[in-house]
């Protein structure tokens, strides 16, 4: 699978929890145990997806692009941010005011990083790198997400390197944690192929 279709998958997968957790704001407490477990399957998706981006997508950006820096220089600071709203969701109860309002704003925040990846991004970059080179980083991508991080880390670095090697530790304490507090249930699936 090459790189943006690994991408537009996850990109599909995320959008439909969002769309979900739009629906589903209702106070008793049935739906809001649901709307936790999905908003915590949506940390963990966002999570690992950024991590994924951050090791692979926007070096390989910068080096296949004349403006790739730029480009990437501006995705990861809306990454960041997206990063800091997850940490909050994640570190609130469902249905709080501070919940809704993280979830609100990270609802606005993903649709435009992911306007501006699908649209800024990928037709140039489409037409810079080969075929076999998409192939090549989809199947990075695809290999790295099950070892990346399925909580936010809004203080790590973005840089590949800190998300290689510090990503590496964090993703193995965010899986222990995952599986000792019974959180790893809410791991969504891989989004299928197209």
């Amino acid at each position: 699978m090459d790189a943006l279709t690994f991408l537009r998958n996850d990109h599909e997968s995320v959008l439909g929890m969002i769309e979900l957790l739009e629906r589903g704001r209702g106070n008793g407490a049935a739906e809001t145990r649901a709307r936790s477990e999905l908003a915590t399957s949506l940390v963990m998706a966002a999570s690992q997806h950024e991590a994924v981006e951050e090791q692979f997508f926007w070096p390989a950006v910068r080096q296949a692009l004349p403006d790739g820096d730029e480009l990437a220089d501006q995705a990861l600071e809306q990454e960041d941010r997206a990063k800091r709203l997850l940490q909050q969701i994640e570190d609130s109860e469902a249905g709080s005011g501070e919940f809704e309002q993280a979830l609100t704003e990270f609802i606005v925040a993903l649709r435009e990083h992911i306007e501006f990846e699908q649209g800024r991004v990928w037709p140039p970059l489409r037409e810079a790198a080969g075929r076999d080179t998409m192939e090549e980083l989809g199947q990075k991508m695809a290999t790295a997400k099950k070892m990346a991080p399925t909580r936010p880390h809004p203080d790590t670095p973005s840089t590949p390197g800190a998300q290689k090697t510090g990503g590496l530790v964090a993703a193995l304490t965010d899986k222990a944690r995952d599986l000792v507090t019974g959180r790893r249930s809410h791991q969504p699936p891989d989004p299928p192929p197209t």
